[in-house]
């Protein structure tokens, strides 16, 4: 008589457990905090310089992965440290932290994917837009629960502001909500550039133009609907007056 298996050694096909999906997840979350020390590092350091300037702040931010030269490192000899971490000498790229996911097509879950598809896959404003209207709001706010990369808030805004289409105003309302909900934001939105505070307040001013009609179209006594009222606690938030 053939033997039976054990039904408590059998495992459902569904239960199996896919250890090359999660060494890839536990590659991008170590490679995403990896990053974030890094950048974290780099602000505490620029502002311990006292720079004299948002560009010089952002600069020593974004080259934290850069690492100086040895002495022994000779451009032409033998051999030689890149200039850049992320790039070998021959030219081609090594793997790095926003390499992690290979498939294009799905949609990131991590910082480190975002940042991967923000710069590689989506190269115009209308693709950045559409790719951030795909993500929606919640989605955003999940990727940048930790905090968002320095110099990226101002991105989006500007990408937001200069594609702004009328048909997405709740969605573009509900992006801006879940942004201002990420960890460290106030000094997010302290580091922001002339030109990206202008941008956030032209977007703001489309979205409340849709959704405040003015006062000689209200009727007597009423008060501005909930989406205005919302859009104007996000000015406040994102630290904007018109």
């Amino acid at each position: 008589m053939t033997p039976h298996p054990d039904p408590a050694l059998q495992m459902d096909e569904s239960e199996t457990i896919n250890f090359s999906a999660l060494e890839r997840e536990l590659e991008a979350a170590v490679a995403a905090d990896k990053k974030y020390q890094r950048e974290n590092d780099a602000k505490f350091r620029a502002i311990h310089q006292k720079v004299a300037s948002y560009e010089e702040f952002r600069d020593i931010v974004q080259a934290s992965h850069l690492k100086p030269l040895d002495r022994k490192d000779k451009v032409g000899g033998r051999r030689y440290q890149p200039w850049n971490s992320l790039a070998s000498s021959s030219g081609q790229k090594v793997r790095s932290q926003t390499d992690i996911i290979e498939d294009p097509q799905s949609l990131p879950e991590t910082a480190a994917e975002f940042n991967r598809d923000w710069r590689r896959h989506n190269r115009s404003g209308a693709e950045k837009y559409n790719f951030l209207l795909t993500l929606g709001g919640k989605q955003l706010g999940v990727i940048f629960k930790n905090e968002i990369a320095f110099g990226l808030l101002g991105e989006l805004l500007l990408v937001l502001s200069e594609n702004f289409i009328t048909k997405d105003q709740a969605s573009l309302t509900d992006i801006l909500y879940h942004l201002s909900q990420t960890k460290r934001f106030g000094l997010n939105v302290d580091f922001l550039s002339k030109k990206e505070r202008d941008s956030c307040l032209e977007l703001f001013q489309k979205l409340l133009i849709m959704e405040d009609p003015g006062v000689e179209t209200r009727k007597e006594d009423s008060v501005e609907n909930e989406k205005a009222q919302c859009i104007r606690r996000l000015m406040k938030v994102y630290n904007v007056q018109t």
